[in-house]
């Protein structure tokens, strides 16, 4: 029970933080663009206390711990104020509404640049087992000592096998790509039938290299080398500025296309959707929290990444959608009336909550097992 709240604590606190940093976006931009601002809200309304009185904005707290908001002069379509953001160039508008969805970009790109940077986590091989006549016998390479069977039968070993911390000189960052600790297994499959050199870590600590010629693939289906594998571990390195930067850019892409891919599951399987929704975000948050804290910095910046990209969605009522409203009002010659306007924002709002109750009932049933 205990867990779970902070599991939930943790998240709201991760999604209002994310969603603080999109309004703040949309804030910087705006009073740059020397639009009024009246409001910059931490959580939603009914207000819960004031923490700065500024010379235009008032910053609040308020109670719904959900996000965030900002209010500007003449969003809503209409003000005869000539700092409103509905009297502002088409340009502006667009830029304004497009900042958020760049500072979740941002902050997912640092976020990941800093972790390339300082600890970036690498998949490490513990073997459980070397299989007789194998290349990983003929290689040298140590099993775990046997400490009993399980209930099938099969042995149990302990943690103290060879770790493969690298092959060919290479180490498999846990975060390249779609975030996997399999790699090192990946790249002997590939390599099948070839000779590979293994950098290993006895269990007192003392680092060789073992050359092994891999099993071809016609003799590989009980794996390349011949191990049985106890598990991954994690091990980390660091990387040089410039090349952090460059990953971490290249990762928050990535992780970008993870909603992309999402969106396009959720539509083929709209009637047992496989992505998780808020109550499914918990339990993720749980399961990451049990991790080092780099992977929850990861699922942070991924998070980020992800809110970026649903905004941008040509959606109501995402900024994606209001972009949209706002160049179809360009090019009708403002001929949609405010009152449509909202009932697109509001029908669209609808449907949004819709489809999260959906996936929350899908949630649920997979927790409990139903």
């Amino acid at each position: 029970m205990i867990d779970g709240v902070i599991d939930i604590v943790l998240l709201l606190a991760i999604l209002v933080g994310l969603v603080v940093i999109h309004e703040l976006g949309h804030f910087i931009a705006a009073r740059r663009a020397n639009v009024r601002v009246h409001e910059f809200g931490v959580g939603f309304p009914p207000r819960a206390g004031i923490l700065h009185r500024g010379k235009e904005t008032l910053w609040t707290v308020n109670w719904l711990p959900i996000g965030g908001f900002v209010r500007l002069e003449g969003e809503e379509g209409e003000s005869a104020d000539n700092r409103a953001f509905v009297n502002q160039p088409l340009r502006t508008r667009l830029i304004i509404l497009i900042a958020g969805v760049g500072m979740n970009f941002l902050l997912a790109w640092v976020i990941l640049t800093g972790i390339t940077f300082f600890a970036d986590p690498i998949s490490h091989v513990r073997i459980g087992s070397v299989q007789p006549g194998s290349p990983a016998a003929a290689a040298g390479l140590v099993g775990g000592k046997q400490t009993g069977t399980d209930a099938n039968g099969d042995a149990i070993y302990d943690r103290s096998g060879d770790l493969i911390i690298a092959i060919d000189g290479q180490a498999f960052p846990i975060f390249e790509g779609t975030p996997s600790s399999d790699r090192p297994l990946q790249y002997l499959r590939a390599h099948a039938g070839k000779e590979v050199v293994l950098t290993v870590q006895h269990q007192d600590g003392t680092v060789t290299q073992k050359t092994a010629t891999l099993r071809p693939p016609e003799l590989a289906q009980d794996g390349a080398l011949g191990v049985r594998v106890l598990g991954f571990e994690s091990g980390s390195q660091g990387n040089g500025l410039v090349e952090s930067m460059v990953k971490g850019f290249q990762r928050t892409v990535d992780a970008s296309t993870l909603i992309i891919r999402g969106v396009a599951d959720l539509i083929s399987n709209i009637g047992d959707p496989q992505v998780a929704g808020p109550i499914g975000m918990v339990s993720l948050v749980g399961a990451y929290r049990e991790l080092p804290p780099t992977f929850l910095l990861w699922m942070i910046a991924l998070l980020s990444a992800n809110l970026a990209v649903i905004n941008i969605l040509p959606f109501p009522p995402m900024d994606g959608g209001r972009m949209a409203m706002a160049i179809a009002q360009k090019l009708s010659g403002g001929r949609i009336s405010v009152t449509v306007e909202r009932a697109i924002y509001f029908t669209g709002f609808v449907a949004l909550m819709a489809l999260l109750v959906w996936i929350s009932i899908f949630d649920i049933r997979r927790l409990t097992g139903g």
